[in-house]
């Protein structure tokens, strides 16, 4: 019997047609993001925000950002996934609980503080883990909504510059990816062929 996680990636699609007259509760897009948040991040830094975009006028205003791809206003919930770069200075409040809690040390703590502060003092390097961690925060949404019984899609497609100015984005903000997420339309295909394992994977 297929472990019904493996049957999820299995059977996962990148949606272009949703049902637009599908709406979609605060309390499912919450648990959505409560879950997409699961992700990992260096340092437990959780340096991302994702902002629901629900409304018809903020539909109409990303749709614009986005090419005039329609799945965004015909999809229940278009997310803009941002990065945030890196802040050595917040990370003590995140790792607080878990230092009264008893797991980890405080001085441990102070020292992941302080590496953060080393390794993300590069501007290029920060940027590079803002868009990991929105990458891997984005890919667990993807899943989290197949396994809820939404269809999604992940979109590159969208000017970066636009989206950061029309929805306010502040300045360590990174929009990395949008996804559109809903109910099924029908005329999706099914998920695509994938490559062989042996032009991707190297075993040494």
């Amino acid at each position: 019997m297929i472990h019904p996680t493996i049957a999820l990636i299995e059977q996962r699609i990148s949606a272009n047609k949703f049902d637009a007259s599908h709406a979609i509760a605060d309390t499912e897009i919450e648990e959505l993001i409560r879950l997409a948040t699961r992700a990992p991040t260096a340092y437990n830094l959780q340096n991302w925000r994702f902002i629901a975009v629900r409304s018809a006028e903020a539909k109409e205003k990303l749709r614009a950002c986005a090419y005039g791809q329609a799945k965004v206003s015909d999809a229940a919930v278009t997310f803009i996934v941002c990065g945030v770069l890196p802040d050595h200075v917040g990370l003590g409040e995140r790792l607080r609980p878990f230092v009264e809690s008893g797991y980890m040390r405080a001085d441990m703590s102070s020292a992941w503080q302080e590496g953060a502060r080393n390794q993300y003092a590069d501007p290029q390097t920060a940027r590079d883990e803002a868009i990991r961690s929105a990458s891997l925060g984005g890919a667990t949404l993807i899943y989290a909504a197949e396994a809820l019984g939404f269809v999604s899609s992940a979109m590159s497609g969208f000017d970066a510059a636009a989206v950061a100015q029309a929805f306010g984005l502040a300045s360590d903000e990174v929009p990395v990816m949008l996804i559109a997420l809903g109910r099924a339309a029908p005329g999706n295909w099914p998920q695509k062929p994938r490559r062989p394992l042996s032009e991707v994977l190297q075993t040494l």
